[in-house]
């Protein structure tokens, strides 16, 4: 979720499953319970998910039908929610961009009502994108540290971004933990928000604050040099993590300590119902509630849509939406010991997605500076 502007035209198997997330707790279930429901998201998922058809991800304004080729967004393991009560059963989760009245939708186009003998939930989520629209918004609470401002030794939490080589945009995201590899001292954040899509040279410069938080003249420097991306992979390709690194300048630019939350504890895998935190540039600190874990989900960027498996889904709690445009690369945090749980890159008006932490930290080979 990352926030860009533009200055003249935005640039536009069940064995698999079971042996994923074995630290994941699904309440209640055994080992071969959740074996047997891993597979069952994961048959529903291969029989139902279209995530290239790109109709159904065109503006939110487009149309859209009951049709699960372009109303079916993702499809994951959750709680069944029923009359809006929590009913303590675990489910394979249908995330849809319009959950339509049951008399408006046909027989060919009715979901399951249950997958492998597992029962089915239907949630609606609006449209998955990584965030990047193109206005800054208004800045987050003044009683709270400001994201946007320059600030050294850089943290957590606030706004970071890259210099557009063609100048047709300026941006910024979140810098969301730092991270290292034996003495080297790194910057984490999404792909999308530090390595443009796949787009930026290994070895340009990163600078906080972002472009779009710095002003006129610019109030910022670079404080890191791109080092590492994880490739996104539109179309049919599966992708596990929206990522990127950029090695600091010098150590002493940036530090550990979550801006209003402080530093992680360590890391520990997302569990349904676990009450997370995170600081992000946009919407400053929100709490939220871990909904679904281990969901596939279709994502639209820049290139194209970009298919992700076991994803984590997040929703606000309180008023406030979880995360919003330019909290992308956001550390998500469990509330109650600090750990690092999942690292923020999409989502939509009422939900965020994020990649497990251990998914994105092997990925680039580098560990949470504690």
């Amino acid at each position: 979720m990352a926030t860009k502007k533009s200055s003249k035209k935005a640039s536009s198997s069940a064995e698999r499953s079971a042996s994923i997330s074995s630290t994941i707790i699904f309440t209640g279930l055994s080992d071969k319970q959740i074996t047997s429901l891993r597979a069952a998201k994961q048959a529903a998922a291969e029989q139902l998910l279209q995530p290239v058809q790109t109709m159904a991800f065109s503006a939110l304004a487009a149309s859209t039908s009951p049709e699960p080729s372009t109303n079916l967004v993702g499809v994951g393991i959750g709680e069944q929610i029923s009359g809006g009560k929590h009913t303590g059963v675990m489910a394979v989760k249908f995330l849809v961009r319009i959950k339509y009245p049951d008399n408006q939708i046909s027989d060919s186009d009715r979901l399951p009502r249950e997958v492998n003998g597992y029962p089915v939930d239907v949630e609606q989520v609006g449209t998955f994108r990584r965030f990047m629209p193109p206005s800054s918004g208004a800045a987050p609470a003044m009683t709270m540290p400001d994201p946007r401002k320059k600030i050294r030794p850089a943290q957590p939490g606030c706004s970071i971004g890259f210099k557009d080589p063609n100048n047709q945009f300026i941006m910024a995201g979140t810098f969301g933990a730092l991270v290292s590899k034996g003495t080297k001292r790194f910057i984490l954040s999404n792909n999308h928000v530090i390595a443009d899509e796949n787009n930026l040279p290994l070895g340009s410069s990163i600078f906080q604050p972002g472009f779009l938080d710095a002003g006129n003249p610019p109030n910022n420097g670079p404080i890191a040099k791109l080092t590492k991306f994880i490739p996104l992979v539109p179309g049919t390709v599966t992708n596990k993590v929206d990522g990127a690194i950029a090695e600091l300048n010098n150590k002493n630019l940036a530090t550990n300590s979550v801006l209003f939350i402080g530093p992680p504890k360590g890391k520990t895998a997302g569990e349904i119902d676990m009450v997370v935190h995170k600081f992000g540039r946009t919407t400053g600190f929100t709490v939220g509630r871990i909904t679904s874990v281990e969901t596939d989900v279709s994502v639209q960027y820049d290139a194209g849509i970009v298919n992700f498996q076991d994803q984590i889904i997040i929703v606000g709690l309180g008023a406030q939406p979880f995360s919003a445009s330019g909290d992308s690369g956001s550390l998500i945090l469990e509330r109650s010991t600090n750990k690092a749980v999942a690292l923020l890159f999409a989502g939509s008006s009422t939900h965020t997605i994020a990649n497990h932490i251990k998914d994105v930290l092997s990925a680039l080979s580098v560990t949470l500076t504690l």
